[in-house]
């Protein structure tokens, strides 16, 4: 299990931080710098890659959490990168494969035990091009019908599976 490491010193001077009732919620806060440290969710994105039979992709999980589980291919986006730009970075990345996005799909969180919360954004792509190969933190790569899916990692995903298959499959 992944720990989550708490915040014990500010970011910007180095100073030790306290708790401080901020706005009605305890807060981090530096003394030194008079701020509130905001913590906030971090930022990933995750794709319903669909071939021409309407089967998806999913990646099997070479790091932790959740590693050797099947996931949709995503993850966590860097500074300076739209949603748009990090999901396909990643797709390429995890898939070998290049592609348009069609559409949003929604947007939830998930609980993490070492960021906490991760915001997850989810897109559809369903034209492609590339020859699929797992890389990354990917070990393997497989596209799955909707009936024949394995156990998939994390439930932000099997929502974005099942919003794809139930509102976009059979159309």
């Amino acid at each position: 299990m992944i720990e989550m490491r708490k915040k014990t010193n500010c970011i910007y001077c180095g100073a030790q931080l306290s708790e401080k009732l901020i706005d009605g919620t305890v807060r981090l806060f530096c003394e030194s710098c008079r701020e509130p440290f905001y913590e906030n969710p971090v930022p990933a994105t995750c794709l319903v890659v669909v071939d021409d039979k309407k089967k998806i992709f999913l990646v099997k999980r070479s790091v932790e959490p959740k590693k050797g589980f099947w996931c949709l291919p995503g993850g966590f986006m860097e500074l300076g990168e739209t949603p748009e730009q990090a999901a396909l970075r990643e797709l390429k990345e995890e898939t070998n494969l290049t592609g348009h996005i069609r559409m949003l799909l929604g947007v939830t969180s998930n609980h993490s035990d070492k960021y906490n919360t991760v915001l997850i954004i989810g897109y559809l792509i369903e034209n492609y091009t590339g020859t699929p190969r797992a890389g990354d933190d990917a070990s393997d790569i497989a596209c799955f019908d909707f009936d024949d899916l394995p156990e998939v990692a994390f439930e932000s995903h099997k929502k974005f599976i099942r919003i794809y298959f139930s509102a976009y499959a059979s159309g």
